[in-house]
C-alpha cells in the first residue's frame, strides 16, 4: 500500500477528504502560501535501570496544523481532532493573516517518486516481553564484562510517524517515517572513582537492526571501554593549542557551530554571523560541507519536508566559500532562493521552520594517522558531550566526552573536562588537515530550536584545527 493511501486511511475515515480541501482552500484565498499538515504518531519507550525496568510508555496521537502565509506574517492553528468543525475553527482564526491584503498563491513542490526508508512500522515486530528480555541481556552482559561495573542503564525507542500534506491547488504528498534508538550507558567504580561511558545507535529502519546480538553487544563493549578509559584520566590542560577532532560524532560542532548560522531565518533576518557572507570564503580551502537529507536509512532523513518539499543535498560551503544556505518555503520565497527541502517541524502542533537534516563535512586526503603525527602538543577529541551555542556571534563552548593529549605526535593520557572554546566563523578558517576517513554518527541526534526537537544526522573525517582555545581543569 502506498503512503498516500495509508494516510488516507488514517486521516479520512472522519473526515470527509473533499471537504477538507474546500476548507483548505478557503483559508488560503488571497494568501501566498499555506498547507494542512496531518499526523498520526505511535511512540513507546522502555528503559531498565540497575536490573529493573524503569519505565514503559505507548502513546498514539494525530492532529492537524494548518498554516496560511502571506509574505513575512504567518497565521497557524493547530489541533488534536481531526475533524470538519475544527478545520473549519482552524481556517477562521489563519485567515486573519490575509486581511487587507492578497498574493498569488506559490506552486506547489515538486513530486518525487523517491523512498529513502522502508515505511513499515517497526512498534509491531517486537513484543514487550521481547525489549524487556533484550535490556536484561544487556545489563546481565555488561556485568560479566567487567567485574567494575555497578550500574547499568539501558533503553529502547521506537516512533512510527505517518504524515499528509494537503494544499490549496489539490496537491497531496504523503510519508511514512520509522524511527528506532538503542541507548546503553554503563558506570564503573574502582578506587572509589566512579565514571560512566555510554553509547547509543538508531535511524529509520526496524528494530532488527539493533537488538541483532552484534549490534547491542556492541554498544556495550563501546559503553564499556569509554568508562574504564575515564577512570584513567587526567585532568585537560588550559590554553591555547592545536585541536584534532575525530571521525564520525564530532561533526556535531559543526552542526551547532556552523549549521545553524547557515539556516535561512536567521541569514534573512541578519541574525547569524554569516548573513551577508554569501560568496565569500569563510573556510579554509578544501572544508566543502553539505546538508544531504536524502541518505538511506539515516536518522535525519526525510522523502518530503514537512512542507511536502523532496528532500535534497544541498552545498553550504564548497572549497571554503559559502555557497548557499538552508531553506524552507517561506525564506526561500523571501530571499529570492529556492526551497531546499528543509522545512521541518516537531509535530502538527508547530510551525516549520529551516532545520538541518545529515549535516557532512566532505573527506579529504589526509592519513588520520598522519594528521595526529604533525601534532606537537594539543588535544584530541574523539567524542562530544553537550555544548551551547550563540547564533549572532557565532561562539561556542563543547564539552569533550572523550579527549586525549596529543604530544610530539603521540596520543597520550585520556583527559576530563576539556571544553571546546571558539568562534563558528573563526572555527573553520583555522582547519589545516582533513583526514579521508569521513564518517557518519551512529544515529543518536536530536537537534532543538525555538522549542522544537527534530531528529538529525551528522558526520567529519578526522580534522585538525589550529590555535582553538581548550578550556580544562587542570591547575
Amino acid at each position: 500500500m502506498t503512503a498516500l493511501a495509508t494516510t488516507d486511511r488514517l486521516f479520512f475515515r472522519d473526515l470527509d477528504r473533499a471537504a477538507a480541501e474546500r476548507i483548505l482552500s478557503g483559508a488560503l484565498s488571497g494568501t501566498e502560501d499555506g498547507e494542512l499538515f496531518l499526523e498520526y504518531v505511535e511512540s513507546e519507550a522502555v528503559s531498565l535501570d540497575d536490573g529493573r525496568i524503569r519505565s514503559a510508555s505507548f502513546d498514539a496521537t494525530r492532529g492537524f496544523g494548518l498554516r496560511a502565509v502571506q509574505g513575512e506574517a504567518a497565521g497557524y492553528a493547530h489541533g488534536g481532532e481531526i475533524s470538519e468543525a475544527a478545520l473549519k475553527r482552524a481556517a477562521a482564526t489563519v485567515r486573519a493573516v490575509a486581511q487587507g491584503r492578497s498574493g498569488t498563491l506559490a506552486a506547489a513542490p515538486r513530486a518525487t517518486n523517491a523512498r529513502l526508508y522502508d515505511g513499515a512500522n517497526p512498534l509491531s515486530a517486537l513484543d514487550f516481553p521481547a525489549k524487556t528480555a533484550l535490556l536484561a541481556e544487556i545489563d546481565a552482559y555488561a556485568r560479566a564484562r567487567d567485574s567494575r561495573v555497578t550500574q547499568v542503564m539501558a533503553s529502547l525507542t521506537g516512533e512510527w510517524q505517518a504524515v499528509q500534506i494537503l494544499r490549496a491547488d489539490g496537491n497531496r504528498v504523503a510519508d511514512l517515517r520509522p524511527l528506532v534508538r538503542l541507548s546503553v550507558s554503563v558506570v564503573v567504580e574502582a578506587g572509589g572513582r566512579r565514571e560512566t561511558g555510554s553509547h547509543g545507535m538508531g535511524g529509520r529502519f526496524a528494530y532488527e537492526r539493533v537488538i541483532a546480538p552484534a549490534a547491542w553487544r556492541g554498544a556495550v563493549d563501546e559503553a564499556l571501554r569509554q568508562a574504564v578509559l575515564n577512570l584513567e584520566s587526567i585532568p585537560a590542560p588550559a590554553g591555547e593549542m592545536e585541536v584534532v577532532l575525530g571521525p564520525g560524532w564530532p561533526g556535531i560542532l559543526l552542526h551547532e557551530a556552523i549549521g545553524h548560522g547557515l539556516e535561512g531565518d536567521f541569514n534573512r533576518k541578519r541574525t547569524s554571523a554569516f548573513a551577508g557572507l554569501l560568496g565569500s570564503r569563510i573556510a579554509a580551502p578544501g572544508v566543502t560541507v553539505v546538508d544531504d537529507g536524502t541518505l538511506p536509512d539515516r536518522r535525519g532523513s526525510i522523502t518530503v519536508d514537512d512542507e511536502g518539499t523532496p528532500s535534497g543535498r544541498t552545498v553550504l560551503i564548497e572549497d571554503g566559500i559559502l555557497v548557499g544556505f538552508l531553506q524552507d518555503r517561506q525564506n526561500a520565497r523571501l530571499m529570492g532562493a529556492a526551497a531546499t527541502g528543509n522545512g521541518r517541524r516537531q509535530s502538527h502542533a508547530h510551525a516549520p521552520m529551516p532545520r538541518m537534516t545529515n549535516t557532512v563535512m566532505a573527506g579529504g586526503d589526509r592519513e588520520p594517522a598522519e594528521i595526529l603525527a604533525s601534532v606537537k602538543r594539543g588535544i584530541y577529541g574523539v567524542n562530544f558531550s553537550g555544548g551551547q551555542v550563540d547564533i549572532t556571534s557565532g561562539k561556542f563552548v563543547f564539552g569533550m566526552s572523550e579527549a586525549y593529549l596529543v604530544e610530539n605526535g603521540r596520543i597520550g593520557a585520556p583527559v576530563k573536562g576539556a571544553m571546546l572554546i571558539g568562534n563558528g566563523p573563526e572555527a573553520l578558517t583555522r582547519v589545516s588537515m582533513i583526514g579521508n576517513d569521513m564518517a557518519l554518527d551512529p544515529g543518536i541526534g536530536t537537534c532543538g530550536k525555538q522549542g522544537q526537537g527534530v531528529p538529525v544526522g551528522v558526520g567529519q573525517p578526522t580534522l585538525k584545527m589550529t590555535g582553538l582555545t581548550i578550556g580544562g581543569t587542570a591547575v
